[in-house]
């Protein structure tokens, strides 16, 4: 790969989960106290990621497979997102701002498959050369969490009453904006078929990657990736207010940590995944999930926060050990002609199907383990330790292993 592609490619993943970490990160407390929103509405706004998610692979199966240039879908979603964040910036109640946020995910979801398909469009042995490119994207997020934390300080109390977290809108659409712009300078990621040719509805739709789920060990893994979003959406939609709740300091600052672990951990995956291959590889994201929950339900504010610190730190491998190299397996079993739907289908699987279901159960469990005084905390984590434990088996036992994905 050509540096100056290199370097395209590490700004877009850098650009494009700049824009997400920018403003999902605080969403719920923009919420709770811009909006006043009640708990079910947060929820509501919270699944359009999911809806987003669901909807995303009609859209790359329909367009990017098929008619036009990934990388040019990509800039036109951008600079339509840029548009909608401004209007999110601009809602005075839960009501003018759901909309705009239901519309702006059905745009966005579909860009984590589109950057990967330009990504992987450019590389010779992605195993080897994909981690290094996904990293920048942990990287965007990272610095937004600390542009609006120690620059702007957007998420202080102070600043949190007087309604500066709208702010996070205004920034992350004009990243958007850039992105947007930028995207029709990237490589050529033209669409694998002609537009000429005559194909099934099936194929319209982006249905052909669902021609993989005949395949044993991929149907396996489709199905734990669903699962396992469930004890994900515990993480997304209560660790910050668990944090702050029990009374750890610079809670949003903290959970970086989490990201720079990403980091890391990415650098380690090829060498990983080459040397324990696909299946060990995922069960140890597996069980990294478990161990977090344990830890967070242990630890608290004072003598046992470094168990705390620890389940934060543990999502580098929660996160790329599953998802990333679920990625790059779902790139290596799809074929030429849907490899933009295939990524698609994984976002189905994961952000849309699993986090739905897991935002929708996280909600039920949180509200069973409420008390007078606060929240049995214990409980609320030690339940997706358990659904992730569960997944881990499920996968061992089902899962036939491949040293390398073929």
């Amino acid at each position: 790969m050509k540096s100056t592609t290199r370097i395209q490619l590490s700004v877009m993943m850098f650009l494009e989960f700049f824009i997400w970490g920018g403003w999902f990160v605080t969403l719920g407390t923009f919420l709770g106290t811009n909006l006043k929103a009640d708990g079910g509405q947060i929820g509501q706004v919270f699944s359009t990621q999911s809806w987003g998610a669901i909807i995303a692979p009609f859209i790359i199966g329909l367009i990017a497979d098929r008619y036009f240039n990934a990388e040019k879908i990509l800039g036109v979603l951008h600079i339509a997102g840029a548009v909608l964040m401004y209007q999110m910036y601009n809602a005075t109640d839960i009501a003018a701002f759901y909309p705009y946020v239901f519309v702006y995910m059905v745009l966005y979801m579909p860009t984590l498959a589109l950057v990967n398909s330009v990504s992987f469009n450019q590389m010779k042995d992605p195993e080897k050369e994909f981690s290094t490119i996904r990293l920048f994207g942990t990287v965007g997020w990272i610095v937004a969490g600390l542009l609006i934390s120690y620059l702007f300080h957007w998420d202080s109390k102070e600043n949190t009453t007087n309604g500066m977290l709208k702010n996070t809108f205004l920034l992350s659409g004009v990243a958007a904006l850039i992105l947007g712009l930028m995207s029709f300078t990237l490589p050529k990621t033209p669409p694998a078929k002609s537009t000429g040719e005559k194909i099934s509805i099936s194929q319209i739709l982006g249905l052909d990657a669902l021609k993989l789920l005949k395949d044993k060990n991929f149907a396996v893994f489709f199905i734990a990736s669903i699962l396992i979003c469930i004890p994900l959406a515990f993480y997304y939609q209560n660790t910050n207010s668990f944090l702050s709740n029990i009374g750890v300091e610079n809670p949003t600052g903290k959970m970086t940590i989490g990201q720079i672990s990403e980091v890391l951990f990415l650098l380690a995956l090829p060498i990983f995944f080459s040397k324990f291959g696909f299946k060990k590889t995922i069960l140890v994201g597996m069980l990294a999930w478990a161990l977090r929950y344990v830890l967070f339900a242990f630890g608290n504010a004072g003598e046992l926060s470094f168990m705390l610190l620890t389940g934060i730190a543990l999502h580098g491998i929660c996160y790329d050990f599953f998802f990333v190299s679920g990625q790059i397996y779902t790139n290596s079993k799809a074929g030429e002609k849907v490899k933009s739907a295939a990524q698609g289908l994984i976002t189905l699987a994961t952000y849309g199907v699993g986090m739905l279901i897991g935002f929708k159960i996280a909600g039920m469990i949180t509200d069973s383990y409420q008390t007078a005084t606060g929240f049995d905390y214990k409980m609320i984590w030690l339940i997706p330790a358990a659904i992730a434990a569960a997944v881990f088996l499920l996968f061992a036992i089902s899962f036939k292993d491949e040293k390398k994905a073929n």
